[in-house]
């Protein structure tokens, strides 16, 4: 029981730490309700996790000079100190310097996109990284759908907007929601800015949940702009429906803003309106007097208790009191009919499963079981087939009495007797019968004087004392039946009652079962043949009652089935589960996945395959604590095009229309990927190297982190590296660390940010500094460090600034106490750089061409030793890859490279030695060898010089060219040669 509550309060606050709850429930003397209560009312802390923190504020970048820029050095100074703190992991929605922006957000929409972009960028990381060590516990599969983040009693949240999502025509209009500039700056209303903030967040998340490469979404940005309306989101779980119609109603009124541009006032217009919403008509008799009205519905409620299944249910709702018998008889006083006259290619039933217990003065849940069908015909109870559906509904009516009729007959016989106990009649003549059969004390002859004794101990006592007054009954009852059926039901069983027909008085001496004292042959036959065809008789009837019973059951199931009236076919598409009680529970949702053909599970986080059978144990109740509490149905059309746009089986359906979203969305999109990749990567950083996050002792962590801190010593550590910036903050962590080696005054005196703001200010003067300084052959300065070589060739300032933090936050810095602390400053400052902040694509192209300089160089010195020691096949293979690698960096920039002179000379070289060996091999006239001598020039030779004749050679290749072609067709011709 311990276990199964505390699942209950991980589903519904979100919060995973088992004891954390333990401890939640223990105070709450183990009430489910007022643990969920503490938890989410006072605010608790859940234990901070090893990884998980909270985003600190932007950080902007300046212009790069002599001097440390005035925005870095702000941004490190210690007054951002708190940014700096564990994020709350429990809080259900975010901080509240977040709320703050967020609701800033709302009150200015008609701000840039791009900026709310780059304000909503700043949230915390939706994983908590250190929970789910296997990649496939957080990265999405191919464009599997997306889960979502319960943020504490936010499940209801997920399962409507999941349901909601998977609708094409619904997700196209909130993608494709836009106002034009003049209507965001009329719009003055604090509902009107709400709406449109609100329509905002929801275009990312539906944007992030067709595009992510995370496994679920995290939705609090949307989810902190209700919370206006739902002032009790703290104390208990949202209704679902509640929820549902706040949702619909902002969203028409967010569309309603656009309709107005050009048909003020004209609801009609409004997609949300023509997606959800239809109308009935309402015709009645109150008080004698007739009445009709229409009216309009979005989620249309239906109430469970009494009904079996979802078409009763709206039987019951669709006619009350006498009206569908005689709508316009003076002597019905009250009745009325409902008929749709629009229904929408959305249809939605709340079915009400709770009540209130007026003597426990509380809500219960109603556990009762009800069916619905995957496909439900609406004609019965559209207003175009009125004529025809009340008559099948006074043939329903009659029906049901004809039924009525025939069932209390055959109770009669079936509950048989005027005393308390009561049998089936067929049964009690079978019990005479048997009575009949038994071997009697004497058996007197139908011959005069004839008489035949059985021993005492066989006698038995009398027991036809009610024999004559059964044969009475029998022959007055009734056995004519209804019309013949054709069900065919099996007949009573033949066993004997638990209570057995009794003699008044036994014998002291009974060895067995009771049996006639005296009967004669005659008698004997005579009441057994009698016995014999009154049972058969009434068994009959009672067949015959069941045919006709059954009969009218079947036609009374088959009463809507005329193709008349299916004609508005609506398919089920999802089904909102509510598991618990009345005031605590869990939700999620069963959806129906067009392109894939099957049902769907979205609980939360978790999306996985499904079947109707799983569906029906959990949606239709009366089994467990849990049952359906609304249903989502879209019309046939809806239907139908769903399967032509996806194509059936083809799944590539949301990223044709992650190509169809807007630029401000796709951008959106890419910057929380990056955000996905940065914190995987520094994710398994921290679990390689063990990087705890809280501040160190020096006794134990700086110890610890001190046996990893190099990358030779460390192959764990050097696997784990995944991007070439944190490979070029490795390779000049000397220099990084002789930099925080001379910030020992500032950190003792002003503490790490500004020790670590002096480092950067050092180590930025020294290699600004040495990029002014003019390469030579014996000292190029671009090797010593990735920066001298933005400088050199102009980088953007905010690539130079981003480089040197990431050199500050290298994982190897793990050398001493103030080492690490100002590694972690620096990591905390790096992860607020977004792609706002630094165009991430740009960034990484320059750190991918100093890398290939690096290997350029690399190639050049290798060719040249091999050269040296004369091996001249490698050495031109090197040569090759430098010279035309080296080629795309020179395309950029004169100084994106090395020289090309000096490059091309030596692969000249080695070229023309490599030709005079290829050719001596040949000359020799050894077959061996001159098969090798051949195969360098098909595979070395004639490569290279196809890869130098070009319309940019120089002179000096093509002499080289030249002269190795004269030194092959000198062979043509020679006698001496085969």
């Amino acid at each position: 029981d311990c276990q199964m509550l505390l699942n209950q309060l991980k589903e519904i606050t979100g919060i995973q730490d088992s004891a954390f709850l333990h401890a939640a429930l223990k105070a709450a003397n183990g009430d489910l309700m007022e643990a969920v209560t503490f938890l989410t009312e006072e605010q608790v802390q859940e234990p901070a996790r090893d990884v998980a923190a909270a985003e600190p504020s932007a950080w902007e970048g300046s212009a790069v000079g002599k001097q440390l820029p005035q925005n870095l050095t702000a941004a490190l100074t210690p007054n951002n100190r708190d940014d700096l703190r564990a994020v709350d992991a429990f809080g259900p929605l975010e901080s509240p310097k977040a709320q703050a922006a967020e609701r800033d957000a709302a009150e200015r929409p008609q701000e840039a996109h791009t900026a709310e972009n780059k304000s909503r960028s700043k949230r915390k990381r939706c994983e908590v990284w250190g929970e789910n060590p296997k990649q496939n516990d957080w990265r999405r599969v191919g464009d599997w759908p997306v889960g979502m983040k319960n943020i504490g009693n936010t499940c209801w949240f997920s399962a409507v907007i999941q349901s909601l999502f998977q609708l094409p025509e619904f997700r196209r209009l909130v993608l494709g929601y836009s106002l034009p500039p003049n209507v965001l700056e009329s719009c003055r209303s604090r509902t009107g800015k709400r709406n449109i903030a609100f329509m905002q967040e929801l275009q990312c998340l539906f944007a992030l949940m067709l595009g992510t490469r995370r496994k679920f979404v995290d939705p609090s940005a949307a989810l902190e702009l209700l919370r206006d309306a739902f002032r009790s989101a703290e104390e208990q779980q949202q209704d679902v429906s509640e929820f549902t119609h706040k949702l619909l109603d902002w969203l028409e009124d967010a569309f309603q803003l656009a309709v107005n541009v050009k048909s003020p006032g004209d609801k009609s217009e409004n997609p949300m309106v023509q997606l959800f919403y239809g109308t009935f008509l309402t015709e009645g008799v109150h008080e004698g007097n007739t009445f009709s009205k229409i009216e309009t519905f979005g989620q249309y409620p239906l109430q469970v208790n009494g009904y079996r299944n979802l078409n009763e249910c709206l039987e019951g709702a669709m006619v009350e009191g006498e009206m569908a018998a005689a709508p316009a008889a003076q002597s019905v006083k009250y009745g009325q009919e409902r008929w749709f006259t629009k229904l929408p290619p959305v249809l939605t039933f709340e079915l009400s499963r709770f009540e209130f217990n007026q003597s426990l003065g509380q809500p219960e849940k109603i556990h009762t079981k009800l069916e619905f069908p995957q496909t439900i015909y609406m004609d019965r109870y559209l207003y175009c087939c009125k004529e025809l559906v009340q008559m099948k509904r006074e043939e329903m009516k009659r029906l049901k009495e004809k039924m009525g009729m025939l069932q209390q007959k055959l109770e009669r016989y079936m509950r048989y007797g005027s005393g308390p106990a009561r049998f089936p009649l067929p049964d009690m003549l079978q019990y005479v019968l048997e009575f009949l059969a038994a071997k009697p004390a004497v058996l007197v002859s139908s011959a005069p004087g004839a008489q035949t004794t059985l021993p005492p101990s066989h006698a038995e006592p009398p027991v036809l004392d009610g024999l004559s007054q059964l044969n009475g009954i029998l022959e007055g009852n009734d056995t004519g039946t209804e019309d013949a059926a054709f069900f065919s039901a099996n007949p009573s069983p033949q066993q004997k009652s638990s209570t057995p027909l009794q003699p008044s008085g036994l014998p002291a001496e009974m060895s067995e079962g009771p049996a006639p004292r005296v009967v004669s042959e005659d008698e004997l036959s005579l009441v057994r043949t009698c016995l014999q065809r009154w049972r058969n008789e009434i068994e009959q009837d009672v067949q015959e009652l069941r045919e006709s019973i059954a009969r009218i059951h079947l036609s009374i199931e088959q009463m809507y089935c005329d193709p008349l009236l299916q004609q508005v076919p609506y398919r089920l598409h999802a089904v909102l589960v509510h598991e618990g009680q009345a005031n605590a529970g869990h939700y999620w949702a069963y959806v129906y996945d067009q392109p894939r053909q099957r049902w769907l599970k979205y609980n939360d986080i978790s999306v996985t395959e499904s079947s109707w059978e799983e569906l029906e144990r959990d949606s239709f109740g009366g089994l467990k604590n849990a049952s359906a509490y609304c249903l989502m149905y879209i019309s046939e059309k809806v239907s139908r095009f769903l399967a032509d746009t996806t194509g059936g089986s083809e799944l590539g359906h949301f990223q044709k229309e992650v190509e169809a979203l807007s630029p401000e969305l796709r951008h959106y999109i890419q910057e929380d990927n990056w955000r996905l990749e940065q914190e995987a990567e520094e994710w398994e950083e921290e679990q390689s190297c063990k990087i705890p996050q809280m501040e160190p002792s020096p006794a134990s962590e700086s110890q610890d982190l001190s046996s990893e801190s190099g990358a030779d010593q460390s192959p764990v550590c050097e696997q784990s590296v995944r991007s070439l910036s944190s490979e070029h903050a490795r390779i000049a962590k000397e220099q990084t660390a002789k930099a925080i080696a001379n910030t020992a005054d500032a950190y003792e005196k002003n503490g790490v940010e500004a020790a670590l703001c002096e480092a950067f200010h050092e180590e930025y003067s020294r290699l600004y500094l040495l990029a002014k300084e003019t390469p030579t052959p014996q000292n190029d300065a671009r090797l010593q460090h990735v920066l001298v070589y933005f400088l050199q060739n102009n980088a953007p300032q905010q690539v130079v600034e981003r480089t040197l933090l990431e050199q500050f936050a290298d994982k190897n810095l793990s050398y001493d106490e103030r080492s690490i602390s100002i590694m972690k400053v620096a990591r905390a400052k790096l992860r607020e750089i977004g792609p706002d902040d630094v165009d991430m694509e740009e960034y990484k192209r320059w750190h991918e061409d100093y890398s290939l300089f690096r290997k350029v160089s690399v190639y050049l010195l290798t060719g040249l030793e091999l050269y040296q020691n004369r091996k001249y096949q490698e050495s031109l293979t090197y040569l090759v890859y430098a010279y035309q690698s080296n080629s795309r960096l020179l395309l950029k920039g004169a100084g994106r490279g090395v020289s090309e002179s000096l490059i091309a000379l030596y692969r000249r070289k080695c070229l023309l030695k490599l030709n005079e060996v290829a050719a001596s091999l040949f000359v020799s006239r050894e077959e061996a060898r001159v098969a090798e001598g051949v195969g360098i020039l098909n595979e070395l030779i004639i490569p290279c010089m196809h890869l130098m004749n070009n319309f940019e050679i120089s002179r000096e290749d093509l002499d080289a060219i030249e002269i190795m072609r004269n030194r092959w067709c000198s062979y043509l011709g020679r006698e001496d040669m085969d």
